[in-house]
């Protein structure tokens, strides 16, 4: 078993091979919680949950970091001028994305630390910059310091990027720099910054620059070498070139590999504020049932855009119904009977090779349906051994995907009564249906099964009893 997975550095596909044995360190760029959560933040941790729980499968220990940025320009300027401390309001959206997390069946990272939390870590790291001729200090006594991009050949590595093409960097006064495309390590505090948006350091009271937050934490809770690295695709410059830079300049190994997923679009557009087509996760998750949502965003190749249009969850939805209609069959059918023991709860060695392929969740969900298929071919000819190993397989892949539709976390309170009070009213109208068949009234019967046709209810006969689902 060799999982491959394209690494955005080498720009190929290569091997994967942990670090120590075994296991596996994974570093993800969290979120800025400076707003609400939109749908491509919820797919960006959707990706890294699927990676994890594969690895997990293949019998790998993972170690899954996810920062949160909690201290940021735009956080204080949105803060600014209103009755909410910037911290709280940090915390406020910190809460909003946990929530979208865990609707969309999101598993806790390992560790989720607060960049507040690491500023020393990130004055050590400035400090052996300093040292090493690696940064800089503004000289106007502004507290700001810089990284020098000049001293460090190796800058736009990541991204394959001549320096002389890369525009200035944005992220500080300009005045300090002794060129345009130098970073901010250190940011001095401003008159017009509250007071506790500052810490004390060797060049004054300030707050760390964005990029130097997350070389710090992957640092300090997965070491100066770790197996991957991973974040959304618009991060990879300046954010992610910009991390690798500093952290090598600083002595460091770094991340060994490094994956990137794509956005998402509404309606061929890239979704943006201005064009006014953002859609946020709460409101993307009201849309359709939130293992359907999860169905979606995961469906396509990780590296890929999504495209979100009208209907698409729609689509979905269906092809999700399809998976849960075959369990929920197969597991009426094969109760009490020899075949409920036969076959193992393991993927098929199809969708393995798929996921081992760099992740083809696509590819996987091919095999997923085919198994579906085949397994109803099968209840339908009576064949209840070839019916039973497709229905450990479609479980086991479900499972790792994280979309059992039949698993508890996916239990709605108020559609479950919903659906207990209609198969109430349906039970009633199969038993009675049941005795007019034993009493050969079949007009009744078949009025019976008609009413409940009519009503999108299909009705099938098995040796067990007569069951009912939901036309598709």
């Amino acid at each position: 078993m060799t999982i491959r997975l394209y690494d955005s550095r080498a720009q190929a596909l290569v091997d994967f091979e942990p670090l120590v044995p075994g296991r596996v360190g994974l570093y993800v760029c969290g979120p800025t919680v400076q707003s609400s959560p939109h749908v491509g933040h919820l797919r960006s941790a959707l990706v890294y949950d699927l990676w994890r729980r594969w690895f997990t499968y293949r019998g790998l220990d993972v170690t899954l970091v996810r920062n949160v940025t909690d201290i940021d320009d735009k956080i204080l300027a949105l803060a600014s001028g209103t009755a909410e401390e910037w911290w709280a309001r940090a915390y406020r959206y910190e809460l909003e994305f946990t929530a979208g997390y865990q609707a969309l069946g999101i598993l806790a990272p390992t560790y989720e630390p607060r960049a507040t939390a690491s500023i020393a870590e990130m004055q050590q790291i400035i400090a052996s910059l300093i040292e090493r001729g690696h940064a800089y200090a503004a000289p106007d006594d502004s507290g700001d310091v810089y990284f020098d991009t000049a001293s460090w050949p190796a800058y736009g590595a990541l991204t394959r990027q001549d320096i002389a093409d890369m525009a200035p960097a944005a992220d500080a006064d300009p005045r300090g720099k002794r060129e345009a495309r130098d970073f901010a390590l250190w940011k001095g505090a401003k008159a017009d910054e509250p007071a506790s948006a500052a810490w004390p350091s060797p060049w004054g009271d300030g707050r760390p620059g964005w990029h130097i937050e997350c070389s710090a934490m992957s640092k300090r809770y997965l070491g100066s070498e770790f197996d991957i690295h991973g974040g959304g695709l618009d991060l990879r410059f300046p954010h992610h070139e910009n991390e690798l830079a500093q952290s090598t300049a600083a002595g460091d190994a770094f991340a060994r590999h490094w994956l990137h997923n794509g956005i998402v679009n509404v309606d061929g557009q890239k979704m943006s504020k201005s064009l006014g087509n953002s859609i946020f996760a709460a409101e993307f998750l009201e849309k359709a049932r939130p293992v359907v949502v999860r169905y979606f965003l995961s469906a396509a190749h990780y590296r890929s855009t999504i495209d979100y249009h009208e209907g698409a969850l729609a689509e979905a939805d269906a092809a999700l119904d399809r998976v849960e209609t075959f369990l929920s069959r197969a597991e009426r059918r094969l109760a009490d009977t020899r075949f409920a023991s036969v076959g193992s709860r393991v993927v098929p060695d199809d969708f393995a090779a798929a996921m081992d392929d760099d992740l083809n969740v696509p590819q996987a969900i091919a095999v997923l349906h085919d198994a579906v298929r085949s397994g109803n071919s099968a209840l339908d000819d009576g064949d209840l051994d070839t019916a039973a190993r497709e229905w450990q397989h479609v479980a086991a892949m479900v499972a790792v995907l994280g979309i059992d539709p039949l698993a508890p976390e996916w239990r709605d309170d108020d559609e479950g009564a919903a659906h207990r009070a209609l198969g109430a009213v349906v039970d009633v109208l199969l038993a009675e249906r049941q005795h007019a068949r034993a009493d050969r009234d079949f007009a009744r019967a078949d009025q019976i099964r008609a009413t409940l046709s009519g009503a999108g209810i299909t009705i099938e006969d098995t040796p067990s009893g007569s069951h009912w689902s939901l036309e598709q």
